[in-house]
């Protein structure tokens, strides 16, 4: 059996020397692709953002060029346009348009609104029923009454006297009032039931407190 000689183990000590130097390689070539990948990517990242931001640019100036639909097309005011302006509306009336054309009028009267017939003069309906003319200068409408009426049922010294009589008043389901006047330096307190309007009014209560056994007296006052 022949022993091994001494070529055989230095190429196997070569060959234990050599893996670890490739395996530096490799690390260093890896590690170096990598770095190339990531600068790669970075660039890419930069470029893109300045490709946007020229592209952004782009858009607005040409978006400040475009004229505004409805904008440019009304001029510019300048102190000259408010002044000539004011100068034509100087004399101007705002209701001038809503104003009628005068005209002649009958007699010098003022003429009606137009579409508003003019009023004619009230007829005597008793009149139109029999025939009989009405004189137009004439008016048939009654005079007011300047008078406004009561009717008292009585007048007291003393005010407790004015309120029983108030209260029988109301115990008959009629409603008075109690009104106190200085008279020969005392004060009267009159019991009274009103006002009415109209006379026939009054005169109808008084028959009705008469009915119900009180002296009821007649009383007009200017309104």
């Amino acid at each position: 059996m022949n022993a091994p000689g001494p070529s055989s183990g230095g190429q196997r000590r070569a060959k234990h020397d050599a893996a670890p130097v490739s395996t530096t390689r490799k690390n260093v070539a890896a590690t170096r692709r990598g770095r190339t990948q990531a600068g790669s990517f970075a660039v890419g990242l930069l470029v893109g953002l300045l490709a946007g931001l020229a592209l952004a640019l782009g858009v607005a100036l040409y978006i400040a060029k475009v004229p505004v639909p409805f904008v440019e097309k009304v001029p510019s005011r300048t102190p000259e346009h408010d002044r000539a302006e004011a100068e034509r509306n100087k004399d101007w009336n705002p209701n001038a348009p809503l104003a009628p054309a005068a005209g002649p009028t009958a007699a010098g009267g003022a003429a009606p609104p137009p579409g508003i017939a003019p009023a004619g003069t009230p007829r005597d309906p008793a009149a139109i029923l029999s025939g009989a003319p009405v004189d137009a200068g004439v008016s048939t409408a009654p005079a007011a009454d300047p008078f406004v009426y009561f009717v008292q049922v009585g007048a007291y010294t003393r005010s407790g006297d004015a309120e029983s009589q108030r209260a029988a008043l109301a115990m008959q389901g009629l409603t008075a009032r109690i009104s106190g006047s200085e008279q020969a330096g005392r004060t009267v307190y009159r019991v009274r039931l009103g006002p009415f309007e109209r006379q026939a009014e009054a005169g109808a209560v008084q028959s009705q407190l008469q009915g119900l056994g009180f002296d009821g007296r007649l009383v007009r006052v200017y309104r």
